[in-house]
């Protein structure tokens, strides 16, 4: 039997993923979470094989809870669903230790194959893509900016796209304020941006928020 959590802040999503894999009689949900917060506390106390996590919720950031769960628990399975396109967040989320990426539109058809893939220990990846993104990144001086912030940086991007406060971005990474401001100073000025306004456009410009 397959053990599996899902972390996601929309109750009807949690609702349809639980519905998919109830269907399917060698799997069970054992677990759900709202938050990252809730998230962290399942993966480091429940009995889960496979953490399908949404890749934007309250609290904890999602790469985060990758981290931590690659180290406490190396030998289980993390799948990161976004309603983001594959080329926006895919590589990021796979070179932080998630071992598939599916978007919320391929979830129906895919989902219980991704599964099972990575419940087993493969990778569920799009190598074509992956294979152009490195290329892209090394060879194209217009490739998106953002691609180039750390993921400490991208985290306070997306945290300020969606008007979170230095202080409270603080408080969700367990960082001082004044961290998160030399982040914030990094990251605009590898945007050639200046204020907080205009990460937003970014984010909009990009397709970057939900």
């Amino acid at each position: 039997m397959i053990k599996i959590a899902i972390a996601d802040d929309h109750a009807i999503i949690r609702a349809g993923l639980a519905q998919i894999i109830s269907e399917t009689p060698d799997m069970r949900v054992v677990a759900e979470a709202r938050s990252g917060d809730e998230a962290q506390d399942i993966i480091l106390n429940a009995e889960w094989d496979v953490f399908i996590l949404d890749i934007s919720m309250p609290g904890k950031n999602v790469l985060d809870l990758i981290r931590i769960a690659k180290k406490q628990l190396p030998n289980r399975a993390l799948l990161v669903l976004s309603s983001y396109p594959e080329e926006q967040y895919a590589l990021r989320m796979l070179r932080a230790g998630a071992d598939a990426y599916l978007t919320k539109a391929d979830a129906p058809e895919k989902l219980i194959a991704a599964i099972r893939n990575i419940s087993e220990g493969g990778k569920l990846t799009n190598p074509e893509l992956t294979k152009k993104l490195f290329a892209e990144h090394i060879t194209n001086p217009d490739y998106p900016p953002h691609h180039t912030l750390t993921d400490r940086e991208f985290q306070v991007f997306c945290a300020i796209s969606i008007g979170k406060r230095i202080n409270d971005i603080a408080e969700e990474m367990a960082l001082s304020s004044k961290t998160i401001s030399t982040y914030r100073i990094r990251l605009l000025k590898k945007l050639k941006a200046t204020t907080n306004a205009d990460i937003v456009e970014y984010a909009m410009e990009f397709g970057l928020l939900d």
